[in-house]
């Protein structure tokens, strides 16, 4: 159970240059990598349907590949994962399977395929603000970002675990990315308040950042000339 909680919670952290729609580029943010693997062999994997039992043995067997799957996660084995991962989706096609087939295509570099499996499974439980983050990280460091569709499901993660600091450190840096810097200066004062040390740092250049702005004339605008 020990495990179960430190995957839930970790945090790691890279450096990523996010491409905006525009073609862009801005200056390296930090953004949270999708460490949290769903383990729930007690929860969404082991419940049962009007059409099943707990004894169901196509239940038992997607159980079985979605442990074995995260066992060979936990030791590096990402290909091994996918494929255990897979099968437990080809068994029962739930929402944990599909996250966690998620979580090894991102961490292979399948971003599409990540996308595409995080989407099923908030089809299927649209509740979990872990799927929504992951989803969000996924079309941030996709070969074609989509900032716009990350910030949409940040926001929805947000609204569904307003506590949580790392969510609100993540829709700080997509805002920021994006030009929207007094909104994302208030998610790093939650993320910081909520005990994620590196907002300090964003906070301190972003608050520089709008102190310039508010101080710097504005040009006028040729095309209204």
């Amino acid at each position: 159970m020990a495990l179960a909680r430190t995957l839930a919670t970790s945090s790691r952290l890279f450096a990523r240059q996010i491409q905006l729609a525009s073609g862009r580029t801005t200056v390296s943010k930090y953004y949270s990598l999708p460490a949290r693997v769903c383990l729930t062999t007690r929860r969404l994997a082991s419940s049962t349907t009007p059409y099943s039992t707990s004894h169901d043995i196509g239940e038992l067997q997607a159980q079985a590949c979605l442990e074995q799957g995260t066992q060979k996660l936990e030791t590096g084995d990402l290909q091994g994962a996918k494929e255990s991962y897979q099968a437990s989706v080809d068994i029962r096609r739930n929402a944990s399977s599909l996250f966690n087939l998620g979580v090894a295509h991102y961490h292979l570099k399948e971003f599409d395929q990540a996308i595409d499996a995080w989407r099923e499974s908030i089809q299927l439980q649209p509740s979990s603000p872990d799927a929504h983050t992951n989803l969000a990280s996924a079309y941030i460091v996709s070969p074609n970002p989509r900032p716009d569709l990350a910030l949409q499901h940040l926001h929805t993660a947000a609204s569904l675990a307003p506590e949580d600091p790392e969510i609100a450190f993540n829709l700080g840096a997509v805002l920021e990315a994006c030009g929207r810097l007094e909104e994302a200066l208030q998610q790093y004062k939650r993320s910081e308040e909520g005990g994620v040390q590196k907002a300090t740092a964003h906070i301190s250049n972003l608050s520089a950042k709008l102190l310039v702005q508010k101080f710097t004339p504005q040009k006028d605008d040729p095309s209204k000339n």
